[in-house]
């Protein structure tokens, strides 16, 4: 099995929604046969056909992330339901619970999204604890996204400090944003449940013509991409990884590192995700 050279973190990747990764029993063996340890996926059903394949399952994803920032009480509370059946349905097999913190309404106050945000996620500790996992947060940047930079992550940790709330650390949300990936690191480490692999290309050029406050008017839109970066495989981004990996080996972490394949020069085509994937793995055992 594939490992990082620095902390010795198993390898894997995220499905994504590509047509030859819907066939997940084909899946399972393609990644088994190119060395991958884990893969991220979604489902009771799903979780149980990789645990039983012999692969980990690096984090299930809960139902409906916006359902459970609605600023509807009572359909906020049902959501709250549906992933405390998910998590008892996937217990044993998982450790991690993938979410994003997206609001319903991305227009209301974000003091009053980060409030049902707390709200709804506190009712999840019991049975987190319970079954000996957590939720692991990505910072995905999109609308009305909360938990994507220090200020809201710490807000977050304070507001319900149990370890059963960690990090999804992916350092390209943090790079497009401006954020130090390894800084983050140096103060939320200890929080990490779980990683993805994926890295952002700054472009420099782009940034001069374009601009960060405004659309485009002529140039083409960069798949996977803004003004003035684009996600990429990693190694063809920002990212120091093996700093990267020396930091959270320090803070004792022990997880998985999930390549997410969202790069425009891979995505589309078979052949290319493949290609983009065992590149991936190939780099980050260097690393």
């Amino acid at each position: 099995m594939s490992h990082t050279r620095t902390g010795q973190f198993g390898i894997g990747f995220r499905r994504y929604g590509s047509d030859w990764q819907k066939d997940l029993g084909q899946l399972i063996a393609w990644a088994k046969a190119n060395g991958f340890e884990c893969l991220d996926v979604k489902g009771a059903g799903a979780v149980s056909q990789v645990a039983e394949a012999g692969l980990a399952v690096g984090s299930a994803d809960l139902p409906d992330f916006k359902a459970i920032l609605t600023p509807d009480k009572a359909r906020r509370d049902e959501a709250v339901a549906e992933a405390i059946q998910c998590i008892r349905d996937c217990a044993g097999d998982v450790k991690n619970f993938f979410t994003v913190m997206l609001p319903e309404d991305p227009t209301l106050p974000r003091k009053e999204n980060f409030g049902h945000m707390v709200d709804a996620y506190s009712q999840l500790t019991g049975v987190l604890q319970e079954c000996g996992a957590r939720v692991v947060i990505e910072g995905w940047p999109g609308p009305g996204a909360l938990c994507c930079t220090p200020e809201t992550v710490r807000a977050l940790f304070a507001e319900i400090p149990s370890p059963a709330f960690a990090l999804n650390y992916d350092p390209s949300h943090l790079l497009r944003m401006g954020i130090d990936p390894l800084r983050f690191l140096g103060e939320f480490a200890d929080r990490v449940g779980h990683v993805h692999g994926k890295d952002t290309e700054l472009l420099g050029e782009r940034l001069y013509e374009l601009g960060c406050e405004q659309p485009a008017t002529f140039a083409e839109p960069i798949r996977w991409g803004g003004n003035q970066w684009r996600y990429t495989i990693p190694g063809h981004g920002q990212m120091r990884w093996a700093k990267g990996f020396a930091i959270l080996a320090e803070a004792g972490y022990e997880g998985m590192v999930s390549i997410e394949m969202e790069d425009a020069n891979f995505n589309g085509a078979e052949a290319t995700e493949k290609q983009g994937l065992l590149l991936s793995k190939a780099y980050l055992e260097g690393c």
